[in-house]
């Protein structure tokens, strides 16, 4: 079975589109395995995006992503991965398609309810990131 981390962002916990998320990654098929919710320190928010550590947007990121609480989601089935960034949709909103939690949620693309792992690598390394590492509390 494969293995994803879904993270429902600030905004998604703030606008109370969890159970919404959890719904429809349930309804694919796709079991949740682990669940937590937490508030993440700037540091760990820096691990989670080092591929953009060299953006001019990392700074915005950092402070979005920690701006309140998140819930960190270790997802499981058959094509996991694929399937939940399906479900999930585009990050810009304007190539988001409806029926997908962007395109039916989401009017910026900064503000995006939702992060999706988008390969193998990385979603082992989030997993043990946000469920097995340093961060743990």
């Amino acid at each position: 079975m494969e293995k994803t981390l879904v993270l429902v962002k600030p905004d998604g916990v703030k606008r109370g589109l969890l159970g919404e998320i959890i719904q429809r990654l349930e309804r694919k098929g796709l079991i949740l395995e682990r669940a937590r919710n937490l508030v993440l320190p700037p540091e760990m928010a820096a691990e989670h995006y080092q591929e953009h550590r060299a953006k001019s947007f990392f700074p915005a990121l950092i402070a979005y992503i920690s701006s309140g609480p998140v819930w960190a989601l270790v997802w499981q089935g058959p094509n996991a991965i694929a399937l939940a960034r399906m479900l999930i949709g585009h990050k810009d909103p304007l190539q988001a398609l409806p029926g997908t939690v962007r395109g039916d949620f989401v009017c910026t693309s900064t503000e995006n309810l939702v992060h999706a792992s988008d390969s193998s690598a990385a979603a082992e390394r989030e997993i043990n990131l946000f469920f097995g590492g340093v961060f743990r509390e």
